[in-house]
């Protein structure tokens, strides 16, 4: 139905998909393994951070059984289509990544903590790919929410990069950003891996640690 363009090339606002005004279907309240809601509005003095791993599958469930983390949602973002279906954005004309919505408790946890799970399972050196997933939507993406996220994504970036460096990966390719739109996947998608534990899971890490904490703490 759709023909799949250069799978390293974002599509600009004229080349994309045009979308629509709202979103063609509907989302589940709450989460299939938490309970939790997947839309906000969230408790007061939690935190929102998007990550963007390959594959969006295998990425949730990595958060969802995070310690501190309140609910999940997987979703689309980065790209120029407005409420864009999941055909639309495998065709690689929305300029979409397959993307996470976090949601946690600084209280309990912390931004590290998620970043240290962000970059410990997938490998952020890959481009427009993750694994044998090839396109921009599996492109690896940070979208903060705030300056102190932000700076917090930048400083796991250095430590990390020194540890794939040591162990002869290429430098990271990860896109880092200010949160753009988050537009929630269709309801199948959302914990699938809940709801199909035999599904596919592309996620893999490269095996280096993450030392996120430890230059602080020294």
């Amino acid at each position: 139905m759709f023909s799949r363009r250069d799978q390293a090339h974002l599509p600009t606002a004229d080349e994309g998909w045009p979308g629509r005004p709202e979103r063609p279907f509907a989302v589940p309240e709450r989460h299939f393994v938490l309970g939790t809601p997947l839309e906000p509005p969230f408790p007061a003095g939690l935190e929102q951070v998007v990550f963007g791993m390959g594959c969006f599958w295998g990425a949730e469930r990595k958060f969802w059984t995070a310690h501190g983390v309140y609910t999940t949602a997987v979703g689309y973002a980065g790209g120029v289509t407005p409420n864009p279906t999941y055909e639309e954005v495998c065709s690689g004309r929305t300029g979409h990544a397959e993307v996470v919505l976090v949601v946690f408790d600084p209280k309990v946890t912390s931004i590290d903590e998620m970043l240290r799970v962000f970059w410990e399972n997938h490998d952020p050196t890959q481009g427009m790919r993750q694994g044998n997933d090839v396109g921009t939507q599996y492109r690896s993406t940070v979208y903060t929410s705030d300056a102190a996220q932000a700076s917090a994504v930048e400083a796991s970036r250095a430590m990390f990069a020194e540890g794939l460096h040591a162990a002869d990966y290429g430098d990271i390719t990860t896109e880092i950003a200010a949160a753009p739109t988050f537009y929630y996947a269709e309801d199948y998608h959302q914990q699938y891996l809940a709801k199909n534990p035999n599904g596919y899971c592309g996620l893999g890490g490269t095996g280096v640690s993450c030392p996120i904490g430890v230059a602080r703490a020294e």
